[in-house]
């Protein structure tokens, strides 16, 4: 079959910065945008940033518009989230996942995306 393997989760404290990374093994990766969703305890999972595949087109949550920067790297299938300036609002489980829709566009809701990452944990002190 196959996965989506997060790592890079942290503690740092505010206005720090991490690296996400998102490798994809044995499931299709050529086509397909590529999100990152995020989850706090007691509340719903919420977008923060995808990427397509062609042009590479980004689209980011307001919430870290301006801190955080979606790449991927298609020769090593491989997304990354660059985060900086952190919050301590931006503690969660961050969660990588594929689009359902093969050379489609962006999506902002997760029911545009079928495979999903374990999840990798960012705490961020005040």
């Amino acid at each position: 079959q196959g996965e989506l393997v997060e790592s890079g989760g942290g503690l740092v404290q505010a206005g720090g910065s991490l690296r996400l990374s998102c490798a994809a093994s044995g499931r299709t990766f050529r086509g397909y945008a590529m999100g990152w969703f995020r989850q706090a305890p007691g509340k719903e999972r919420e977008f923060v940033a995808t990427i397509t595949w062609g042009r590479g087109s980004t689209q980011y949550a307001d919430s870290v518009k301006g801190r955080f920067t979606i790449s991927r790297d298609n020769a090593k299938s491989t997304v990354y989230l660059q985060m900086n300036s952190l919050k301590p609002e931006d503690t969660a489980v961050y969660y990588c996942t594929r689009s359902n829709d093969r050379w489609g566009g962006p999506s902002q809701n997760p029911g545009g995306y079928d495979y999903w990452g374990q999840g990798t944990q960012v705490t961020v002190s005040s």
